[in-house]
């Protein structure tokens, strides 16, 4: 989940995800042919098994479909020297569909496991990063999602008790302190449940107008805007890609303020932040719905410091600061307000900053 930092991945800026306490796991067990074996365990008992498939014959586009998340990931270690085949066995409670990077776990877990199956041991904080870059490859070659390496970077790295401060350029990180209980404080994550079918069309979509503004501007990424040279660089684009960089260019800024906040132990403070990069998420980058704008706007007339949508929009979930003692009135209004309005009920819990992913060989 990300705290604050959207769209700002893949334009070479800043970040601040946490990890969540759901976990996806991935059993693994070698085998002597050189075949990937894949099957998903759901949470009914029922079992859905793939074609097994040689790891040699991988590519992108075969196979389709879910088995393309974990096939990519053995495609792209395939190109690291790892070709050992392996069954995979997959099961979890991940909520899939509600922006909150399933699929990041699901390829993390896996290269884990697949490494784990060829005699890696367990990596290191030094690894981690080039694990995830591994796993962002696989997303975006194999699988054709055009995502940045917040997602895989945040499953793989993240510390309970933190969030993960990312500068995706230089790949430097930073664990910032996050307590949320001794402020007397909560994340309120609330899963719309909805997920629009433009939902990866739109995404590409945007991530091409920013590298489009980029070239236009002559610089290698949207992060090289400074804030005070954005009026300048605003009069110099094309209207529709004007306020792509506005967004890009504020939420970097947004990021900063409010590690700055965090390192200070003011977590109440950071509120006034997380609305306005929901404002220019909806206003500028025109990626919020109808579902995710009742979410915010009920959460913060209910007592919530602030609230925003969270992943890559159009649908997904939202996120809430809200005092400790609030909680239940802010999750009684949100969830009226879905019932008033005739939207599905959205499904509601606490997003607690957790470990990242890990081995257990018990």
């Amino acid at each position: 989940m990300n705290l604050i930092g959207e769209h700002t991945d893949y334009n070479d800026g800043y970040v601040l995800p946490f990890a969540l306490p759901h976990r996806l796991a991935a059993a693994v067990a070698p085998r002597a042919d050189t075949l990937l074996s894949v099957a998903t365990l759901g949470s009914d008992g029922r079992i859905q098994q793939a074609e097994p498939i040689e790891i040699a014959a991988l590519h992108p586009g075969s196979p389709s479909g879910w088995a393309a998340y974990p096939a990519g990931v053995a495609w792209a270690l395939r190109d690291q020297g790892i070709d050992k085949g392996a069954d995979l066995v997959i099961a979890g409670d991940v909520p899939t569909g509600a922006g909150l990077s399933s699929s990041a776990a699901l390829e993390c877990a896996v290269t884990l496991a697949l490494l784990g199956a060829a005699g890696h041991p367990e990596p290191d904080e030094h690894d981690r990063p080039h694990i995830a870059r591994l796993a962002q490859r696989a997303e975006n070659e194999f699988v054709g999602v055009p995502t940045g390496a917040l997602d895989q970077t945040a499953s793989m790295c993240c510390v309970a008790g933190n969030v993960l401060f990312l500068d995706v350029r230089s790949g430097a990180a930073e664990q910032v302190p996050f307590d949320l209980e001794r402020a007397g404080l909560r994340i309120l994550v609330i899963d719309t449940r909805v997920k629009h079918a433009h939902s990866e069309s739109g995404y590409g979509d945007r991530r091409r107008g920013t590298e489009k503004a980029a070239a236009l501007l002559g610089i290698d990424a949207l992060r090289d805007i400074p804030p005070e040279g954005l009026p300048e660089a605003l009069t110099t684009l094309p209207e529709d890609l004007a306020p792509l960089v506005r967004h890009v260019v504020t939420e970097n800024a947004r990021v900063l303020d409010v590690v700055t906040l965090l390192k200070q132990d003011d977590i109440a403070n950071i509120g006034p932040l997380l609305d306005a990069s929901h404002t220019s998420m909806r206003d500028d980058y025109r990626i919020s719905t109808p579902e995710l704008d009742l979410a915010v706007d009920t959460a913060r007339s209910a007592g919530a410091l602030g609230a925003r949508m969270t992943g890559g929009g159009f649908g997904g979930s939202a996120i809430a600061l809200v005092p400790s003692n609030e909680q239940q009135a802010v999750e009684k209004a949100v969830t009226a307000a879905f019932d008033d309005a005739g939207f599905r009920r959205p499904r509601l819990f606490t997003g607690v900053p957790s470990a990242g992913a890990g081995r257990d060989t018990t």
